[in-house]
């Protein structure tokens, strides 16, 4: 075979390959602009790494959080893109809601809090009971939560591996309930009134002495008022739930799998 024969028999080849770089390719490109897509406005997993929602969440929860129902803003947007300011398509929570937002204190950090106060409402806790527009949210003492116990926690009772909280059921005025953790009162349980301003919105943990939230101002080291522009999405959905601290055998919590908020 001659040279120009063996080329010619190449040159098939080449065009094969090349095609199939490209395709390849073009294959990467669209999936990075799905997985924009799909970040930025419609789903992002989110795991939470402090004690500060318990009971609702735990150490090791995945979540899964909807982009859409606030609208959007530069903060919800995947990468944080220097956008302007307000929300595109934007809807104001609801009070009992759980959502992921970014910290003011640096825009940046993802958190995790329960939304208590709207625009116009007023706050104020009194002896560990919150006071909403001058009514005391309905506060029922239920049964304990036991949970795995971590090195310095601290709790009710405790044994060599579980750690026992008391809980509470909360119930906000448009009937949205949730269980919160209230260990003993603290400086946290008896505040000032918190007139909550336009654009901005009153949060809270629901492990009431575990949670820098909007009860304590940004020079205190929490997290104050929180901007509406700075809320990422609302938590939908736990996917997955690992005990770090549990024996081999319930190290997965099962039972928190497909859980919706």
């Amino acid at each position: 075979m001659s040279d120009t024969q063996i080329i010619a028999a190449a040159e098939p080849k080449i065009r094969l390959q090349k095609s199939e770089a490209r395709q390849f390719f073009v294959f990467l490109l669209q999936l990075s602009l799905a997985m924009f897509v799909l970040r930025s406005f419609l789903i992002q997993p989110f795991f939470i790494p402090s004690e500060s929602m318990m009971p609702r969440l735990l150490v090791g929860d995945y979540l899964i959080v909807s982009k859409w129902p606030y609208g959007f803003s530069r903060y919800s947007l995947h990468g944080n893109w220097p956008l302007g300011t307000g929300r595109v398509f934007g809807h104001l929570p609801e009070r009992g809601d759980v959502v992921v937002f970014k910290t003011p204190q640096d825009n940046r950090t993802d958190y995790v809090k329960r939304v208590i106060g709207l625009p116009g409402d007023t706050i104020q806790m009194r002896d560990g009971a919150v006071i909403l527009n001058g009514l005391p949210i309905p506060k029922q003492r239920v049964d304990d939560l036991v949970v795995s116990a971590t090195p310095g926690q601290p709790c009710l009772r405790s044994t060599e591996t579980l750690c026992r909280f008391p809980r509470y059921r909360e119930t906000l005025p448009n009937g949205r309930s949730y269980e919160v953790l209230d260990l003993r009162l603290q400086d946290g349980d008896n505040t000032r009134a918190f007139s909550v301003p336009v654009g901005y919105l009153f949060l809270m943990g629901d492990n009431r002495d575990n949670s820098e939230d909007s009860r304590i101002s940004l020079a205190q080291g929490g997290i104050g008022f929180v901007p509406i522009d700075n809320l990422v999405g609302r938590a939908q959905l736990m996917f997955f739930s690992w005990d770090a601290n549990g024996d081999w055998a319930h190290k997965i919590r099962w039972n928190r799998i497909g859980v919706g908020f």
